[in-house]
């Protein structure tokens, strides 16, 4: 005899844009993104929360969302990469990666981009620790950091101006 599966509805805002959805209930948020909507800016990197390239702004908060159900974001707001920009205009947070030159393979980049944005959003007038203790969780392999920091902390100072 097969296993049923179980399904539940699930509604959320993804990038200013309301879904209905008829989900799986052990469907994970990163898997609902990439695979169900096709949202591949949340990276699937080592499926523990540890390397933070899923990273995802859900209700205000940076969260990995390769550790978060999809059913626990319902009623939720949920701010990916794709959600950033308007249009061809780069949000100033991701134009300042650029200006800094704190991308190099990408891999990681959104989710650091995700997590200073939800720090800056929270405390616009973060110090380099807090920006330092806040993409703790985000690994890079590619650009030790320097510039990635950088880049957060000239933000943060476009936000103050």
């Amino acid at each position: 005899m097969g296993e049923t599966i179980m399904k539940k509805e699930l509604k959320l805002t993804i990038n200013g844009k309301l879904y209905e959805l008829s989900v799986k209930t052990k469907t994970l948020l990163i898997d609902l993104l990439n695979n169900d909507l096709g949202l591949t800016g949340a990276k699937r990197g080592c499926d523990c929360s540890s390397c933070g390239a899923c990273t995802v702004i859900l209700d205000g908060k940076a969260v990995k969302s390769c550790s978060i159900l999809a059913l626990q974001a319902d009623g939720k707001e949920v701010t990916t990469i794709e959600g950033l920009s308007d249009g061809a205009k780069l949000h100033p947070i991701q134009q300042a990666f650029i200006n800094n030159f704190a991308v190099q393979c990408g891999y990681c980049t959104p989710g650091m981009i995700l997590t200073a944005k939800a720090l800056l959003d929270e405390n616009p007038k973060s110090a380099e620790l807090e920006v330092r203790k806040a993409i703790a969780g985000n690994l890079c392999r590619c650009t030790g950091y320097v510039k990635i920091i950088e880049a957060i902390l000239v933000d943060r100072g476009n936000r103050e101006a």
